[in-house]
This record gives C-alpha cells, structure tokens and sequence, in this order.
C-alpha cells in the first residue's frame, strides 16, 4: 500500500455555504459577461451584446421578485383569513357560551326562589301545627275533664 504525499498530488475544497436566487442570478450575471468579453466579436457588439443580456437579466430578476411578493402578498393575506375567520368563530363560541351561562344562572334563581317559596310555606304550616298541638296540649293540661277540640286527637 502506497501513503499519498501531499505535495505529490494537491487537493481543492470546495465549500457551500447557501444557495438562494440572488446567488443564482449574480452567478448567471457573471457567467454571461465573461462569455461575451472572450466572445470573437467587435467592441460595440460585444457592448451590445452586454446591454441586451443586462437587461434579460435584470427582467428575469424583476419577475422573480414579482413572483415572490406575489407569493408573499397572498400567502400574508390567506394567513390573516384564516386568524380573522378563527377569531369570529372563538367570539362566537363565546357568545353562545355567554348566553347559556345567562339561561343557566337565571333557571338557578328561578329554581331557588321557588324552593325558597316552598320551603316557607312548609316551615309556616309546621309552625301552625306545633302552635295549634301546643294549645291542644295546655288545654287538655289546664282542663283535664274538658273534651279535645275538633281536629285534634284525644289523649290515650
């Protein structure tokens, strides 16, 4: 097995760092006036030659930043749809919510003021009846030979 000398046979790196259409179009740029510079024609032809592709290239480079605000604008504005419709539909929600909540707590008083109601009504038909037993008892107590009034029970 043969160790390679380095100074026998040189090596060249070659590194990429990003590529993007800026890079691409200066490249082209570049690329096509060198061409044109070592081209067999006259100087004016070749200075033509050079306005012409100048233009073709600052043309194409119009168009692509054309295309790409282009993209941008409607990728923007379809964003910015899509965030308001999320945004009314989340209000919406809210608003609905809101409403039952409302309903709900209005049922609740109604529920409670009924039972309130109802419950007092009790308590004050509780109290008669303890008052009204309560006579009974006092005068059977202070009248043992009298008899029980009408609706109440006699004593066993």
């Amino acid at each position: 097995m043969r160790h390679h000398d380095p100074e026998e046979h040189p090596y060249i790196v070659i590194e990429k760092h990003s590529s993007g259409v800026g890079n691409l179009l200066l490249g082209v740029a570049i690329g096509a006036g060198v061409a044109l510079l070592f081209a067999p024609r006259s100087g004016e032809e070749t200075r033509t030659e050079i306005r012409r592709r100048a233009r073709r290239a600052g043309d194409a480079a119009r168009n692509v930043a054309e295309g790409v605000t282009d993209t941008v604008a409607d990728t923007f504005e379809s964003a910015r749809s899509r965030v308001e419709q999320q945004i009314e539909t989340a209000r919406s929600a809210i608003e609905l919510k809101k409403q039952q909540m409302s309903r709900a707590m209005e049922a609740g008083r109604a529920a409670a003021d009924e039972a309130r109601g109802d419950l007092e009504r009790r308590i004050a038909e509780t109290k008669a009846a303890y008052n009204a037993g309560a006579e009974v008892a006092r005068d059977a107590r202070s009248h043992p030979s009298r008899p029980a009034r009408a609706g109440s029970m006699p004593d066993a």
